[in-house]
């Protein structure tokens, strides 16, 4: 019950970053109950390839907490983390990663390669497919609006 509240919460999150024309993910971290991290995909918003939802999420539960080590802390993401956001969480030492859908493109715990398995000194347990249907939903609709949008654009023509 309480992995759906918090996955509904990484959904409202990645719900603002489709809003801004972001890929809709959303991610929030958890200590204790109470979320001490949020964040959202904001690659094109901050023209960085680094603006993922765990990132942003593991760097504010860190400001929040006074600390890097976020091992009483649970990580909630609409989408697989990637090998980028996989390698971030293992750092953080977060022991808990629940996510909704999975990402058969990127996702690096399970889908294309599990680096939570690989000979790292740590290594989360791993719940998926919370809110699966919703998460994967989301993301189905933007690529299909945002495929749409740019079918629609004008192309462009030299000038004769």
């Amino acid at each position: 019950m309480e992995d759906t509240s918090f996955m509904d919460a990484a959904l409202a999150l990645a719900k603002e970053a489709a809003a801004e024309g972001e890929v809709p993910v959303g991610c929030v971290i958890v200590r204790n109950g109470e979320i001490v991290g949020r964040g959202r995909n904001r690659r094109e918003t901050a023209k960085t390839a680094l603006g993922h939802a765990e990132i942003e999420a593991i760097a504010d539960a860190c400001k929040n907490l006074g600390g890097w080590r976020l091992w009483e802390c649970t990580l909630y993401v609409t989408l697989e983390p990637c090998p980028m956001c996989a390698g971030a969480i293992i750092n953080a030492r977060l022991p808990k990663v629940v996510f909704g859908a999975s990402d058969d493109k990127c996702g690096a715990c399970g889908s294309v390669c599990d680096l939570f398995s690989m000979d790292f000194n740590h290594h989360p347990q791993v719940v998926k497919g919370v809110r699966e249907e919703e998460c994967s939903k989301l993301l189905t609709e933007f690529f299909e609006n945002l495929r749409a949008t740019l079918r629609s654009r004008p192309k462009w023509k030299k000038p004769t």
